[in-house]
């Protein structure tokens, strides 16, 4: 087949090009039509429990994520010039198309008594903003003394207050929320430039903003770092810019089909599969390192392109194929998954790593064997002494210290063993961002003022229609209120209570004594007003649905973590919930963003951890078609499972945690690790059937012969994973980091633990009846050697005679 193949390619190399270039014209031409996705992803599934109930509270009260805040702590806030063009941002932020409401200290209202209309009307606390001091003090003390907003939107104890810009629900998943706060951001930086106050920011939709643009930003940079890095060392290693060109031809070429596909396949850029282009950069040179080097070396052995350019198609096709099968598997198997951000990221990477063997297979036989032949420059790397200096090391120590090799193994995966008991699974919601950065600063002063911003819900269901109108109702809820605000990175909460009260205190003439719930005598008068409340659809109806049979409870927090989270719900809220509660007349369902977050993070930890059993069990059905040999598929997989416990010790040992982000490293480099061995296994194959099947000489070649290759491929892909530490995001730091030393190590043991392995416990006794699928790889008696002697190419030498 690999004959046949290589006859193929070169005689219609022309055509092929051509081909692989009207693809690749079509793919970029689609590319431009490209989207980014703006939806803040959901990977709980649609038929969990909590999704079901974050669904029903969106639908009865909507989105519980569309605020931004805007902190502010300086007393200079509070000069009458300062607080007058506090109220000019307001309105001009109020004036922004998309924005629904903002919320501030010149915004304010207050409930006033309507003694004539016997109810409550809203009027403005800052009718205008006086000149004189002393009346802006005394208007700011009134605001302290209105109880509902303490906490809330001012701090009482040093002065810290927030500006809360509501934003349209519709626009938080389209292009558009990045247009209103782009907005929103040019009328508070200039205010910050007019006053000299400074301004905190926070808020999902600000979060996601900014990890929008510093995702564009950072795809550009990593796309362009990544062909710098792997480019720079693919020409140190071969010294001939045509290698270095035609790599970067190839890798270009798949980069455009990365978003081809992706529009092809109607999915949008996230923040996985923007990581695609810069990662099949990586992935995609060592094709053409192993091509290459084996073009090189055939060439310097015998001087005939032709045949040199041939047998790279003919020896290496099938092993080519099948390290980018085992590389694409480690990828495809997240398209099994539930989670949608990870089948799309599974899937167009599986593709075109597969995409990306179709165009080497083609592209560097048919593009070389239209260049010169690599002069003597080009082929020094063959003879590169230092180089030579450390096979021959490594062929030493697996010969003469394999126990030793052994040992530090086996201490080396007690150690880890070790540390990954040490391994917490803990995620944040801004577990991306650097603790250094500015918006994590902003977040972390929200947290320390107002108990932070990160959204939580409480939906209380009555099961009575207007079941709010009952004061014991209210008397619970008011209960369980007082309990949630006593916990200290919960904010005061928010609902139909407070307003409740807020009446109380307008209707005593705002004493902020009576800020409480209505007792036997005033009640009446202030559930009529809660009646026609929620009937026209103001303020209180936010936290009522339109039965008036569910009340919502709204809640801002800390960014605690995933484990704090969890045991805050189910051994703190719950319990208290069932305490008050726990007659069964209630249902409480505990939901919004945050909740949904972190349990997401879960989930995806789940399936990632799922999607790796499923990887190793494919890539070993994989091993056994290849060699047919149970010893040696267990051989194939240990030094590629050492690596995984070598990066799961280190993540224990120095307080790593295990996310999302983590979780995925650990199927990828596995796939892309075991190509090491595929190669190895399929070179000492070889060797054993070319000498007499004795295990030491077979090894001591293979590596000679393999070595190289890898260490090339491993340099390249440690650099070109580590590029990604440069990163703003966390996790696509620890995608870096981990990823790279865990094929660092995979190296390592492929070239000392595997030759190991196989002095140690192969015989080296192979049946030669038997013909797996591996001896497709290399021709197996030297075919290459007995090719037809072309006769015109014999000389006699007519003055020899015959003795």
């Amino acid at each position: 087949m690999w004959n046949l193949l290589s006859s193929l390619i070169i005689k219609f190399r022309l055509y092929l090009i051509i081909l692989l270039l009207g693809i690749t014209a079509f793919m970029g031409y689609k590319g431009q039509y490209v989207k980014w996705s703006f939806v803040l992803a959901n990977v709980v599934p649609d038929h969990d429990p909590d999704m079901i109930d974050f669904k029903a509270f969106k639908e009865s009260f909507g989105e519980d994520g569309n605020i931004l805040a805007l902190g502010i702590l300086d007393s200079a806030i509070y000069k009458t010039d300062n607080f007058r063009k506090l109220g000019y941002m307001s309105d001009e932020l109020m004036n922004i198309n998309g924005v629904n409401d903002v919320l501030s200290l010149p915004s304010l209202k207050k409930l006033v008594k309507d003694q004539e209309a016997k109810q409550f009307k809203l009027e403005p606390v800052f009718d205008k903003i006086p000149s004189d001091q002393a009346e802006l003090d005394s208007l700011i003390q009134y605001a302290l003394g209105i109880k509902f907003y303490s906490g809330q939107l001012i701090n009482p104890t040093n002065g810290a207050n927030m500006v809360l810009v509501t934003i349209q629900k519709e626009l938080m998943n389209s292009d558009e929320r990045n247009r209103v706060i782009s907005d929103i951001l040019f009328i508070t930086h200039a205010f910050e430039k007019d006053t000299g106050i400074k301004l905190r920011y926070a808020g999902l939709p600000y979060v996601r903003y900014i990890n929008t643009s510093l995702l564009k930003d950072e795809l550009r940079m990593f796309l362009i770092l990544s062909v710098i890095v792997t480019g720079f060392i693919l020409f140190l290693f071969f010294r001939s810019f045509k290698v270095l060109l035609v790599a970067l031809c190839i890798i270009g070429m798949v980069v455009v089909w990365v978003i081809g596909t992706l529009v092809l396949l109607d999915y949008e850029i996230t923040l996985l599969t923007g990581l695609l282009p810069p990662i099949i950069v990586v992935i995609g040179i060592p094709n053409t390192v192993y091509m290459i080097n084996k073009y090189h070396q055939e060439y310097f052995a015998h001087g005939d392109q032709e045949r040199a350019i041939r047998t790279i198609i003919r020896k290496i096709g099938i092993v080519t194929f099948i390290t980018n099968m085992t590389t694409a598997v480690g990828f495809l198997v997240l398209a099994l998954t539930d989670i949608v951000i990870l089948k799309e990221f599974g899937i167009v990477a599986g593709i075109n790593i597969l995409a990306t063997f179709m165009v080497s297979m083609i592209m560097i036989p048919a593009v070389f064997s239209y260049l010169k032949p690599p002069s003597k420059r080009h082929l020094k790397h063959l003879q590169f002494k230092p180089l030579d200096r450390v096979l021959t090391a490594l062929d030493l120590l697996v010969h003469r210290y394999k126990e030793v090799v052994f040992v530090v193994t086996a201490v080396v995966c007690v150690v880890c063993v070790y540390g990954i008991s040490k391994i917490e699974a803990v995620s944040f919601m801004v577990d991306d961002l650097p603790e250094e950065s500015q918006t994590k600063q902003d977040l972390l002063f929200f947290e320390e003022h107002f108990a932070g911003v990160m959204p939580l819900e409480i939906v209380v269901d009555t099961k009575k229609r207007k079941g709010v109108q009952n004061l014991n109702n209210l008397r619970k809820i008011d209960q369980f209120e007082s309990f949630l605000d006593s916990i200290d990175f919960i904010s005061k909460p928010l609902s139909v209570v407070s307003f409740i009260k807020a009446t109380r205190q307008a209707f005593y003439n705002d004493k902020p004594i009576y800020y409480d719930l209505p007792n036997e005598r005033d009640k009446n008068f202030i559930l009529r007003y809660l009646s026609k409340a929620t009937d026209e659809g103001d303020l209180a109806s936010a936290f009522v649905d339109s039965t008036g049979q569910k009340i919502r409870i709204s809640l801002k927090m800390a960014d605690i973590g995933s484990v704090k989270m969890d045991s805050l719900v189910n051994q703190v809220i719950q319990p208290r919930i069932d305490t008050i509660f726990g007659d069964k007349k209630f249902d409480i369902a505990i939901t919004g963003t945050t909740l949904l977050f972190i349990k997401g993070n879960k989930f995806l930890i789940d399936n990632l951890v799922m999607s790796m059993v499923i990887a190793f069990v494919i890539i070993a059905f994989i091993m056994g078609l290849l060699f047919k040999n149970f010893k040696m598929i267990v051989i194939c997989l240990i030094p590629n499972i050492i690596p995984l416990l070598i990066t799961g010790g280190m993540m224990g040992l120095v307080g790593i945690p295990l996310k999302p982000s983590t979780a995925l490293i650990f199927s990828i480099a596995f796939g892309i690790s075991v190509d090491d061995s595929i190669h190895f296994l399929a070179k000492y194959r070889q060797e054993l059937f070319a000498n007499n099947f004795f295990v030491p000489v077979a090894v001591s070649k293979s590596i000679r012969e393999t070595g190289a290759s890898m260490i090339y491929t491993s340099v390249i892909l440690f650099f070109g994973f580590v590029i990604f530490a440069a990163s703003d995001f966390g996790g696509t730091v620890a995608l870096g980091t981990l990823t790279s030393t865990t094929l660092l190590m995979a190296m390592l043991t492929n070239l000392t633990l595997l030759p190991a392995l196989l002095l140690r416990f192969d015989n080296g006794k192979r049946n030669k009846q038997e013909h797996p699928l591996i001896e497709q790889y290399p021709e197996f008696y030297e075919e290459s050697e007995d090719e037809e002697i072309d006769l015109d190419m014999i000389e006699v030498d007519p003055n020899t005679t015959k003795e």
